[in-house]
């Protein structure tokens, strides 16, 4: 962890937090950010992620409790082509991403931002390109029944059950699953 200030991780996501601990990372205290996630109209995949990330280090670093705090916030889009596959919020939706995906390559970009005590930042994207195997109606029917899909962007969690469905990626697997920790952990480093 950089220098001797407290790390917050402006986030709720379980799965950054298990990312972020699976390298060593503790955070000192999570904080969830208050930010309107609402794509705008024309907005690109890699430009909404980045533009997200730096609204919940904003949003968080701004508080009184986190003046002296290096935050630490991140942003997961799914991208088929220019079309943002947000958070899969019912099984309609999960599945409408599925039959997307299926046998089809996209994009997940996660936009990564680090505020410092001294009020630094540091921020960047992250691509990573996911290939889906043609999926069956059994495959489908199954995935959306475990309801693994909840709130995931593209309506999948590849950490899970769906990894049985991507037979190749090109670039991070940990930014599939929410934050890529080796260019997080360069941030980290690069402000502290």
């Amino acid at each position: 962890m950089p220098g001797d200030a407290p790390l917050i991780l402006a986030s709720s996501s379980p799965r950054r937090l298990a990312l972020l601990r699976q390298v060593g990372v503790i955070p000192d205290r999570i904080a969830a950010p208050e930010v309107d996630e609402a794509p705008l109209a024309r907005e690109l995949p890699q430009a909404q992620a980045l533009r997200i990330a730096e609204a919940k280090a904003s949003d968080v670093a701004a508080r009184p409790d986190a003046l002296e705090a290096y935050v630490l916030a991140a942003d997961t889009v799914v991208a088929c082509g220019r079309r943002i596959l947000g958070k899969a919020g019912d099984a309609p939706a999960a599945e409408r991403c599925l039959r997307l995906l299926s046998g089809r390559r996209h994009r997940v970009y996660t936009g990564i931002a680090v505020v410092a005590p001294d009020r630094r930042r540091a921020v960047r994207v992250v691509m990573t390109m996911v290939r889906f195997k043609r999926l069956s109606e059994p495959e489908i029917a199954a995935y959306l029944a475990c309801g693994e899909w909840r709130g995931k962007a593209g309506g999948y969690a590849i950490q899970g059950r769906a990894e049985a469905f991507v037979p190749a990626i090109n670039g991070s697997f940990s930014n599939v699953v929410g934050l890529p920790l080796a260019t997080t952990l360069d941030l980290l480093r690069g402000l502290g």
